[in-house]
């Protein structure tokens, strides 16, 4: 059997797909200015900080206070390595030493370096070399250092990310939190009313006529979906209503033919097959008259009238209990108040009322009490003591033609009418059961 995967949120995947863009275009803002930049600045930049570094690490004084290079394993390593290197170090009392051939165009230079704190130069006709002059921090104090023969060398674009990561380290620190809390907003925000949607979608009932979706506010993507569903619901209301007609019609017509065995029946001799046949005749115009107040249900429309629950089940009692004394049943009524004002059908919550007390004579043992009660808040009991109701059949009992023995009489239909009724008024059903009664109770 194959493992049941959860969907996958439309809000979660935009955000963060949505915030790795802006994130991978702010990165490529920055990547794309230090290109642009290494196109207007020297050629040297990659190699300015690691000469500067070395040079840095070789100056010393002597014993005359003047400047000298030591040879360093580093400076060793940068002059095998850049064969075409010159370099000026100089002070700013004007003393310097230099190393490799300064091209001419710059010769006059070399005495002035201690004069420039940094410089980018290039563009004579004398010379196709690019030279540079960088300033540094050593040991010896601060030192100017000419120098050239090594352009292109190196990685300018990553030269220039290290060197400006303080502008763009602060813009990401403070664009990354405003990204990741900004876009999640703006993706519920624009989710809101498909959310609305659905939440209004769990609410559908099957009894709800005429119920749709609302199109308006819903994003382009989402409304055919939505239309789609409507659509659906229109066809399936549709359906309903033809079904809903062909089985009033044809309880309707059952009438007749049953009225008429009913008739031939009792033109029989008196006898047991008689009797049978009553019965049968009458448990078949019972099922019709079920099934036409089953159907007339959803169509029902005086939900809103003041009815008195106290009268309606006094009323229900008073009717039923010749046939629960016939059956072998003792039966009574009670109310904690004179009266109980509710909204309600006056004629649909009588068939609640005497459903369940039908129920309780049908399935109740033919024996014991069989008690009726209205509380002051508005609570309908109906409780027996019969012999139950298994567990595993409390929540079954409440389905259309669905019998707890096959073999038990009736349609099935009386408790499942009994819940189609209560939902309609907005109350609530419940059932108790052990093995010395059942207890059915409607909250209004």
């Amino acid at each position: 059997m194959g493992v049941m995967r959860s969907n996958p949120s439309l809000w979660w995947k935009l955000s963060w797909r949505l915030s790795l863009v802006i994130v991978a275009v702010v990165a490529s803002v920055i990547i794309g200015l230090c290109i642009w930049a290494t196109t207007i600045m020297s050629p040297n930049i990659a190699m300015e900080e690691k000469i500067g570094s070395v040079i840095a690490g070789a100056v010393v004084n002597d014993s005359q206070g003047r400047m000298e290079l030591l040879e360093t394993p580093e400076l060793k390593a940068l002059k095998e390595q850049n064969r075409g290197l010159w370099y000026v170090a100089a002070t700013t009392a004007g003393t310097s030493v230099s190393y490799g051939p300064v091209p001419p165009a710059y010769a006059a230079l070399t005495h002035l370096v201690y004069l420039f704190n940094d410089a980018d130069i290039r563009g004579s006709a004398a010379t196709n070399e690019i030279a540079t002059i960088e300033n540094v921090e050593t040991a010896a104090g601060e030192v100017r250092v000419l120098f050239g023969g090594v352009a292109n060398k190196g990685w300018p674009v990553l030269a220039l990310l290290a060197r400006s990561y303080p502008f763009y380290g602060s813009l990401i620190a403070l664009a990354l939190p405003a990204i990741f809390l900004a876009v999640p907003r703006i993706v519920r925000r624009a989710l809101e009313r498909v959310s609305e949607v659905a939440r209004k979608a769990s609410q559908l009932q099957p009894r709800m006529h005429g119920a749709r979706l609302p199109v308006d506010g819903i994003p382009q993507e989402v409304a055919p979906l939505v239309i789609a569903f409507n659509g659906a619901l229109g066809r399936l209301e549709s359906e309903i209503k033809k079904r809903q007609r062909f089985l009033i019609d044809a309880a309707h017509e059952l009438r007749t033919p049953i009225a008429i065995m009913q008739t031939r029946i009792d033109g029989m001799p008196d006898g047991p097959e008689r009797k049978r046949l009553l019965d049968d005749v009458a448990r078949l115009a019972e099922t019709a008259e079920q099934l036409l107040d089953f159907e007339r249900n959803d169509q029902a429309a005086d939900l809103h009238e003041t009815v008195d629950l106290v009268e309606i089940v006094r009323t229900v009692v008073a009717k039923l209990a010749p046939l629960a004394i016939a059956a072998g049943y003792q039966i009574s009524f009670e109310s904690e108040v004179e009266s109980v004002e509710r909204s309600g059908s006056p004629s649909a919550l009588p068939r609640v009322v005497s459903n369940l007390v039908r129920n309780a004579i049908d399935h109740g043992g033919n024996s014991g009490m069989i008690t009726v009660s209205v509380s002051a808040g508005g609570q309908i009991n109906v409780t027996d003591e019969g012999p139950g109701i298994p567990a595993e059949h409390r929540e079954l009992v409440f389905e259309p033609f669905y019998r707890v023995a096959p073999k038990s009489e009736g349609a099935g239909l009386g408790l499942s009418l009994v819940k189609q009724i209560v939902a309609n008024h907005g109350g609530q059903i419940s059932i108790t059961s052990h093995p010395t009664g059942t207890a059915v109770a409607i909250q209004l």
